[in-house]
């Protein structure tokens, strides 16, 4: 098969990376083409970039509604270490260790899967300027062909682009005409501005609230933030979609309320984006986990993510900040002397933007302003689902609420 490799930051994806798509197979250049988000960008690093699994996420849902066939995502991105470029990218996706299973579980017979493909980088015309300064660009040409789209008025730098490269590494540039679409994602992430998007990714983005939330950044430290982009790709592996993002939008709402409560927004970020980390392991290893951090404390096995969570935060990410470590253990139960920071990840974990379970309007009103009724009434409904459901609450829950006042 014909296979185009399409690599982005896709932040967000747009109807500009949607028309490349279908020009290159409208062209009949290929016969397949494979989307492929970065994850850690050599030329986009730390903050000019939302987080990967946001970004692979809302492309992947994007894809799946636009096209039913022939177009699919790849995540290979999140199996490497460190800086990623094409060229690493490419040297893996063409293995047939990687691309024969990953066409077979897309719905590609075997036979067909475990045939010789030819492979070709998908690319808009503007690449070629500077394609000669990419990393190793004649590894990259060893792998896979350029296949390059011809946009209406770009004949003449095109043309002599494709020369000039052609005498530099000997290659032949495919082309096919597209129709152009004049969006550019830097300009919709700076605008805020999602009217003209796909509609999976419009819903995507106000799902999460994503480029309102992720402005809370502004006001971490570097330090901080890199924690954060490194724990969401690390986590990838270990949590389901909905989990991870939920775990996400926490670190990032925490972090918002933390400012606007005058407290360590650096420590809501951490404390809220790793709260979840063990929710998906094996409960006997959460209990192992758990045991290290609180003992016994918590036996029932909806809550050992949460002590569990504070162990992965000390042994995988070196998290020695006692409060950090609290707020992660306390954010499912509360607790009787809870810090600021405790009553911050409790509520973001609550009402962080995707959460629908209840009406949370007062709470997310309150937020920002009134920290300590917006946690009480949180505690309200908590207790409750918890009588709904004829549960007993656990004792350090019923001191946090008497603390808030709530009668029990």
């Amino acid at each position: 098969m014909r296979i185009a490799l399409f690599g982005g930051s896709f932040d967000p994806v747009h109807y500009g990376h949607l028309e490349l798509i279908r020009g290159a197979i409208a062209s009949g250049s290929v016969d397949i083409v494979i989307v492929i988000p970065t994850v850690n960008n050599n030329f986009k690093r730390g903050r000019a970039l939302t987080p990967a699994p946001y970004r692979y996420y809302m492309t992947d849902a994007v894809i799946s509604s636009e096209f039913k066939k022939k177009v699919f995502v790849s995540d290979i991105e999140f199996s490497f270490d460190g800086i990623t470029y094409t060229v690493n990218t490419l040297r893996q996706i063409t293995k047939d260790s990687y691309i024969i299973p990953f066409l077979i579980k897309n719905g590609i017979p075997g036979e067909r899967a475990a045939e010789r493909h030819s492979f070709f980088w998908l690319c808009g015309s503007d690449i070629l300027r500077d394609f000669d300064k990419w990393h190793k660009p004649a590894e990259v040409l060893s792998y896979a062909a350029l296949l390059c789209a011809k946009r209406e008025g770009d004949e003449s730098d095109l043309l002599y682009n494709c020369s000039r490269l052609k005498e530099l590494f000997g290659c032949d540039i495919a082309l096919f005409n597209m129709k152009g679409i004049d969006q550019a994602s830097s300009d919709i992430r700076n605008r805020n501005d999602i009217s003209a998007l796909p509609g999976a990714c419009r819903d995507f983005i106000a799902t999460h609230d994503l480029y309102n939330a992720i402005r809370s950044l502004d006001n971490c430290s570097d330090e901080a933030c890199d924690l954060y982009y490194r724990s969401a790709v690390r986590m990838y592996p270990t949590l389901s979609s909905k989990r991870l993002l939920h775990t996400l939008n926490v670190g990032l709402l925490a972090a918002k309320l933390a400012h606007d409560h005058g407290i360590d927004a650096d420590k809501a970020l951490i404390a809220g984006a790793l709260h979840d980390s063990a929710k998906e392991y094996p409960i006997e290893e959460q209990r192992s986990m758990a045991r290290e951090i609180s003992g016994d404390m918590f036996d029932h096995e909806k809550l050992l993510h949460s002590p569990a969570g504070a162990y992965i935060a000390m042994h995988d990410y070196g998290i020695t900040d006692q409060e950090i470590l609290d707020a992660i253990t306390y954010h499912t139960t509360g607790r009787g002397g809870a810090t600021t920071l405790d009553k911050i990840v409790y509520l973001a974990d609550k009402i962080e933007p995707s959460r629908t379970y209840t009406d949370l309007t007062e709470m997310r009103r309150l937020a920002p302003v009134d920290l300590d009724e917006a946690v009480r009434l949180c505690a309200i409904s908590v207790a409750d689902k918890f009588r709904r459901k004829g549960r007993d609450l656990h004792p350090v829950t019923s001191d946090f609420m008497r603390e808030l006042g709530i009668v029990l």
